[in-house]
């Protein structure tokens, strides 16, 4: 089931553990699993991967994170299959991407010989540049009458949907707006405009995607198996550069679409 309308749908570089993940959640639809039980299992399996990296098991990690992120993928369609939607599980999978991520990067930064600072920067890094991806599909999403369990704007603890205890998703909220709150400012500071733009197109939402969390975990399988560890941080650090490119490039086309509608305005009121 997909959460945007067809004409919009977008190459989502980042999801192309979609296909397998479908499969997972058919296989699991008319099972007593549930979507928190797949995030469980992509917690295990980032915690193998961490695990296989500190080792020198770089194979493995690959493997276990590119897995980590096709069960990221999978708890979220298996809810949909089984109509299940939940803001526990919704908080659950951002909390633990967030901890998860921090744990990749120090290992890496314990088999390297990269200075803490790079590390942090890395860090900081991978997270603004996953929230503005967040943001501008969230964005999308919603003016798109699409998916709308995720919010644009995360300022006030949910109710509770069918099925799911209200003390959980206090909780779990709580601890996303620790663990978000101050990237997510970051970004609204940077382009507070974009919820009231036009509908971003499709080749933007794709280079954008690159940004998203399943392309960064796919980047550090592809670097660790080709011996390339040790640029890992320094990359993501740098690489945080281009949150002020897109959001350039953002404003840019929202700019030309402004000018475009206020012409055709001007040229309807010249014939009348």
């Amino acid at each position: 089931m997909s959460k945007l309308p067809k004409e919009h749908k977008f190459l989502d570089l980042s999801d192309y553990g979609r296909p397998i993940a479908r499969v997972i959640a058919k296989s699991l639809k008319n099972t007593s699993f549930t979507p928190i039980h797949v995030t469980l299992g992509f917690i295990i399996s980032g915690l193998i991967a961490i695990y296989c990296i500190i080792q020198g098991y770089y194979w493995l990690a690959a493997f276990f994170l590119i897995f980590k992120s096709i069960l990221d993928a999978a708890d979220g369609e298996l809810a949909r299959l089984k109509q299940k939607p939940s803001y526990t599980g919704r908080y659950l999978d951002s909390v633990a991407d967030i901890l998860l991520n921090a744990l990749f990067l120090l290992s890496i930064f314990y088999v390297t010989d990269t200075s803490i600072w790079v590390c942090l920067l890395a860090f900081l890094g991978i997270q603004l540049q996953g929230t503005l991806y967040n943001y501008y599909y969230v964005i999308l999403r919603n003016n798109l009458d699409g998916d709308t369990t995720s919010r644009v704007f995360e300022d006030k603890t949910p109710i509770a949907l069918k099925g799911e205890k209200q003390k959980h998703v206090n909780i779990l909220f709580r601890l996303y707006k620790l663990f978000y709150g101050a990237f997510d400012k970051t970004i609204y500071t940077f382009d507070s405009n974009a919820i009231n733009g036009t509908v971003l197109p499709n080749w933007f939402m794709t280079c954008v995607s690159a940004f998203g969390l399943g392309f960064q975990l796919l980047i550090i399988a592809i670097m660790l198996i080709s011996g390339l560890k040790e640029y890992i941080l320094p990359f993501f650090a740098i690489y945080t550069v281009m949150v002020l490119v897109f959001i350039g490039v953002r404003k840019l086309l929202y700019q030309e679409v402004n000018g475009n509608d206020k012409q055709h305005t001007a040229t309807a009121e010249e014939r009348l």
